[in-house]
């Protein structure tokens, strides 16, 4: 019981630290993406971020979340450095890059993902067209 007491509080924190992260430097998309990602986290059998300081798993998950949606490219929009997002949450960014690594092998997460990605990329997904038809590739209508 102490358990799952400990892991909703600290899965609440989680939220608020991304949450408060994502609505003063991205957007609400990124919030709620996160917020996703958190909740399926704490589903697992080993919920990593029971272990370890709480700051770097949040930063782990805004950079899980942005690396797949092209967040530290200058040429896409919202844009923010990697920098910013370590600085914020006062962690080392080979740390961070760590856990957003195991984060993102965890759910097998790349980019144009279906359950992660921005509206922005899930539109743009070069794949989306792509069906498989009697064993051979063909573009759909939309």
């Amino acid at each position: 019981m102490i358990d799952k007491q400990n892991k909703q509080i600290i899965q609440t924190r989680l939220i608020e630290l991304t949450t408060t992260f994502c609505q003063s430097h991205i957007d609400q998309e990124y919030d709620m993406l996160c917020r996703k990602l958190i909740e399926k986290i704490a589903r697992k059998r080993t919920v990593p971020f029971l272990s370890g300081r709480i700051e770097i798993w949040a930063a782990a998950v805004v950079y899980a979340i942005g690396s797949i949606n092209f967040l530290f490219d200058k040429t896409t929009q919202p844009y923010i450095g990697t920098d910013t997002i370590c600085q914020y949450f006062g962690v080392s960014k080979s740390t961070v890059g760590q856990k957003a690594k195991l984060i993102r092998d965890m759910f097998k997460m790349g980019y144009y993902d279906t359950n992660f990605s921005t509206q922005h990329m899930a539109q743009n997904d070069p794949f989306r067209r792509l069906t498989l038809v009697n064993a051979f590739l063909a573009f759909q209508d939309l």
